[in-house]
């Protein structure tokens, strides 16, 4: 599948001299070393591709480079190196009429503060989008009323900004970028204003959105648990680089530093992992045979241990065609909890006489 948007060696220096600033970084300068030429490096070398249809989070703490990251993908900040790519347009090679042109049909932003205005009604606050196109008055009152629908808040169209709660109001943040129907969605901490049961609210909202609109969105975050909860694919940033991408369970399983490692101590694993993270592979024998309850690779973590606790061996794991590809002992499970390893209880196949299929934990 083709990427539909792309990043490629992207930096961003503010200060002096920002091209010599970049080749600097390019020969294996650091932040500080620029810091104290007064010239700052917000993002450096970042590179990665989404596909159509994918969230793609960029995690990281406040300084890391995200914001400015996605500043960088709709024209807002111009690059000081590199190319943003949108469905193979090269959007830094584009002028500031044709950039304004992209944005105002193709790529629409959601902000972390809701960005409404006070006295347009909520209506006319979705519609805006609409209004910046150019459609007519009628067509975008009543997309920006099914785009509302959508969100969750028919029946508040002709309420104020200010009548609505800070989840609803973030709710016609959303409906406004869906009414233009753009390609593709940034989202900068779109939901860090909001209260932890709204965020969670709107995160639910968000991936029921998502399951039929199928938007191409990149969403950044300071939050590990909701970058998990929400990724298909997720970049961590740290002082301008990213230091990992890979899917939810790749940076859990496999974390790439010990940065990466600090982050992920807290993280609910029940949450984000699956029994494909957690099977153990390394198997004698090529079917699962007996007639215990099994999973599949895509089995949730939280219903792997529940088939577990039913079984008094190791949970088989069957792909789509009915064929073992792992197993998971119940010790493997209590061990990616953060317990102990223990020996791994074997799996008695009854067709093979007998003989034992063990995980390695």
């Amino acid at each position: 599948m083709s990427a539909r948007l792309e990043a490629e060696h992207l930096y961003k220096v503010f200060g002096r001299r920002p091209d010599q600033a970049v080749e600097r970084l390019r020969e294996g300068a650091d932040r500080e070393e620029l810091r104290a030429d007064g010239t700052t490096a917000a993002v450096i070398d970042a590179s990665f591709s989404v596909a159509p249809g994918q969230i793609f989070v960029v995690m990281g703490l406040s300084g890391s480079g995200k914001s400015t990251l996605l500043r960088m993908l709709n024209g807002l900040l111009e690059p000081t190196a590199g190319r943003v790519l949108f469905d193979g347009q090269d959007l830094t090679a584009l002028g500031d009429r044709e950039l304004r042109e992209v944005r105002a049909r193709k790529i629409s932003m959601v902000f972390q503060h809701f960005a409404l205005f006070p006295h347009r009604s909520v209506r006319e606050n979705a519609a805006y989008g609409l209004e910046v196109q150019g459609v007519p008055r009628a067509e975008r009152l009543k997309r920006a009323g099914e785009a509302l629908a959508l969100c969750g808040l028919a029946g508040w169209e002709d309420s104020w900004p200010d009548e609505l709660s800070g989840g609803m109001q973030q709710r016609v943040g959303l409906a406004r970028a869906l009414a233009t129907d753009a390609d593709l969605l940034l989202m900068d901490e779109s939901f860090s204003a909001l209260d932890p049961l709204i965020r969670r609210d709107m995160q639910d909202q968000l991936l029921e959105l998502q399951q039929s609109l199928k938007k191409t969105i990149v969403f950044i975050t300071h939050d590990l648990n909701e970058a998990m909860r929400l990724g298909d694919r997720i970049a961590v940033m740290r002082d301008g680089r990213i230091v990992q991408t890979g899917t939810a369970e790749d940076i859990l399983v496999r974390p790439a530093d010990d940065y990466v490692s600090s982050f992920i101590q807290d993280v609910d694993r029940s949450r984000v992992l699956t029994a494909s993270s957690v099977m153990d592979t390394d198997l004698r024998g090529d079917e699962a045979d007996c007639a215990c309850e099994t999973a599949t690779p895509d089995t949730p973590f939280n219903e792997l241990c529940a088939i577990s606790a039913r079984l008094t061996h190791a949970v088989a794991v069957l792909d789509k065609d009915h064929e073992l590809v792992g197993v998971v002992p119940r010790q493997r499970l209590v061990a990616f909890l953060g317990d102990e390893q223990h020996e791994p209880t074997p799996c008695v196949s009854p067709r093979d006489g007998g003989e034992k299929v063990t995980a390695h934990a």
